[in-house]
C-alpha cells in the first residue's frame, strides 16, 4: 500500500469513529489522537522526501502510483508528492491538530461538528496527494461543501448569508474549473488525466490561453483572487475559531497551490502571455486587500482582509514564473497559513472572554491576559515581516525573485505590492497598540483569565512554526527550489 493512502485512511477511520462515539470524551480523544496522527505522519512524510534526495536533486514526485477507476475517461487514482506537496501536508496537519484544541469547549452539537471538519480535511489531504486531475478536483469539492454547514451552524453574526455567498462564489468557479479540466484532458489527447503524463504533451496555444483563464480564475477565486475576493471576509469573519483557522490556513491554499500545480505547470506558454494581466489584478489585490483592513475595527475582519492581501501576494508571485519567486510563494503560504491561523485562534480566545471582537471595546488586555497578548504580538510582527519570523523570509524571496530579470512593468507592479509592507505595518501596530496595551474600555475585562492548557498548546505548536520557518529557512527553501522549477 501506499504510505500516501494513510492521509486518507486516518480521516476515513476518524469519521467512523465519531459516528459510533457516545459522548463528548469520546469525541475528543479520536480527534486529537487522529489529528496527532496525521502530524506524525506528515513529519515523517518530510523527513522522508529529504532524506530520499528529492527535495533538492531532482525534483521529481515521491511515492507515485495509480490505479484505474474509470476507463472511458483515463481516470485513475493517482498519488505522489514533491517537496511542494510535502509542505502543504504538513501545514495541514499542523492546522487540523491545533485546530481541534481551539474547538476543545465547541457547542452546540460537538459529535456533528467535528464530523463536518474531519470530512474538510479529509478533502484538503486528498487534494495535496492526488496528481489525477479529476481526483483532484473531486477531493477540492469535498473541502468545500462542509464549509456551508461548518458555517451556518456554528458560525456566528450575518452566518447565513455568509455562509450562502461563499457556497455560491465558490460553486461557480468550480464549474469553470470542471470545464478547464476536462479541456486539458481532450486537448492533451485524452490519454491520461495524471498531470505528470499532461506535462510532457504540448497542449496548443489557443486551448491553453482559454483553459488557463478558466482554471486559473477557478482556482484564483479559493485564492482570494482580486476582485473575484468579497466571499472571504465575511467567510472568515462569521466562521467558528476552527473553521476560520483551517479556511484561510489551508483552504485557500488550494487555489494557490491549483493555479501553480495545473494552469501554470500544464500551460506554461499562456501563462506566459496571460501573466501580466493576473499581475495587475493580484498587485492590486495585494495593497488593496492591506489598505481595507485598515478602515476595520473588527479584529476578524482586519484578519480576513489581511488574508486578502497575502493571498494575492502569493498568486503575485507565482505570476512571475521565476524559480525565486515561487519559492517564496509556497514559503507565503506556509507562513501565511501559520500565521492566519494562529491569529484566528487567538481572536476566538479572546473572544470568549470578552464577548467583542472590537478594538475600540477593548484596551490593556495585556496585562490581564499577557500570554495571549505576548502571542498575539508575535503573529503580528510576523504578519508585517519582522526578521527572524516566517514572513520576513516569505516576502523576501518573493520581493526578490520578483526583480530577478524581471521587465520595468513586472519591477512597478512589484513596488506597488512592496508597498503594502508599510500599510500592514499601520494596522497591525495600531491595532495592537490599541486593545492590547491602550486604555482599558471596560472594568469588567480586569477579571479576564488567560489561556488554558489546550489554548496554551495550540498557541505553541503555530508560534513554533513561525519562528522555526523564520530563523531555519534554508532547508525549507532547498526542498522546494526544484519542486517549483518544473514550468518549461
Amino acid at each position: 500500500m501506499n504510505f500516501l493512502t494513510i492521509f486518507i485512511l486516518i480521516p476515513v477511520l476518524m469519521l467512523l469513529s465519531l459516528f459510533a462515539a457516545r459522548n463528548r470524551k469520546q469525541v475528543l480523544s479520536i480527534m486529537v489522537t487522529g489529528s496527532a496522527a496525521l502530524a506524525a505522519a506528515s513529519v515523517y512524510l518530510a523527513i522522508r522526501y529529504i532524506t530520499a534526495g528529492n527535495g533538492g536533486a531532482t525534483g521529481t514526485m515521491l511515492l507515485t502510483s495509480s490505479h484505474m477507476w474509470y476507463k472511458p475517461l483515463n481516470i485513475g487514482f493517482s498519488l505522489g508528492v514533491d517537496g511542494v506537496s510535502v509542505a502543504m501536508l504538513c501545514l495541514s496537519s499542523v492546522i487540523v491538530l491545533t485546530g481541534t484544541f481551539i474547538s476543545w469547549k465547541i457547542q452546540p452539537l460537538t459529535k456533528e461538528f467535528f464530523l463536518w471538519f474531519c470530512l474538510l480535511s479529509l478533502g484538503v489531504f486528498g487534494f495535496f496527494i492526488t496528481t489525477d486531475l479529476f481526483t483532484m478536483f473531486m477531493f477540492y469539492e469535498i473541502a468545500l461543501i462542509p464549509m456551508y454547514l461548518l458555517i451556518g451552524i456554528w458560525g456566528s453574526g450575518k452566518k447565513e448569508y455568509s455562509a450562502m455567498k461563499l457556497t455560491l462564489m465558490l460553486m461557480g468557479a468550480s464549474a469553470l474549473l470542471l470545464v478547464g479540466i476536462l479541456g486539458i484532458y481532450f486537448s492533451a489527447g485524452a490519454v491520461s488525466m495524471n498531470i505528470p503524463d499532461i506535462a510532457h504533451i504540448d497542449i496548443p496555444l489557443d486551448k491553453q490561453l482559454f483553459f488557463f483563464l478558466l482554471t486559473f480564475i477557478g482556482f484564483g477565486v479559493l485564492g482570494a483572487l482580486f476582485p473575484f475576493h468579497t466571499w472571504s471576509p465575511d467567510g472568515h469573519a462569521s466562521a467558528p475559531t476552527a473553521v476560520s483557522m483551517l479556511h484561510a490556513g489551508v483552504l485557500m491554499k488550494l487555489g494557490g497551490y491549483g493555479c501553480f500545480r495545473v494552469s501554470i505547470c500544464l500551460m506554461p506558454d499562456a501563462a506566459h502571455i496571460l501573466a501580466p494581466l493576473f499581475l495587475v489584478l493580484t498587485a492590486t489585490g495585494v495593497f488593496y486587500g492591506a489598505l481595507a483592513a485598515i478602515h476595520q475595527r473588527d479584529l476578524k475582519y482586519i484578519n480576513a482582509y489581511s488574508s486578502v492581501s497575502h493571498c494575492n501576494l502569493v498568486l503575485f508571485a507565482v505570476l512571475m514564473l521565476t524559480r525565486t519567486a515561487m519559492t517564496g510563494a509556497v514559503l507565503q503560504m506556509l507562513s501565511h497559513g501559520l500565521m492566519t491561523a494562529l491569529f484566528f485562534a487567538l481572536i476566538g480566545t479572546i473572544y470568549e472572554r470578552t464577548h467583542t471582537r472590537m478594538i475600540t471595546e477593548m484596551g490593556g488586555l495585556m496585562r490581564v491576559i499577557p500570554f495571549l497578548g505576548v502571542a498575539f504580538v508575535i503573529a503580528g510582527l510576523a504578519s508585517l515581516g519582522l526578521p527572524g519570523l516566517s514572513g520576513f523570509v516569505s516576502e523576501m524571496t518573493i520581493f526578490i525573485g520578483s526583480f530577478e530579470n524581471a521587465d520595468l512593468f513586472r519591477r512597478v507592479l512589484t513596488v506597488i505590492a512592496l508597498s503594502s509592507i508599510v500599510v500592514t505595518a499601520v494596522y497591525i501596530l495600531r491595532m495592537v497598540g490599541k486593545f492590547l496595551y491602550g486604555p482599558m474600555q471596560n472594568p469588567h475585562h480586569n477579571e479576564l483569565t488567560d489561556a488554558v492548557w489546550y489554548e496554551k498548546l495550540a498557541v505553541v505548536i503555530l508560534t513554533a512554526g513561525i519562528a522555526y520557518i523564520g530563523m531555519f529557512p534554508l532547508g525549507l527553501s532547498d526542498m522546494l527550489n526544484e519542486s517549483v522549477g518544473l514550468i518549461k
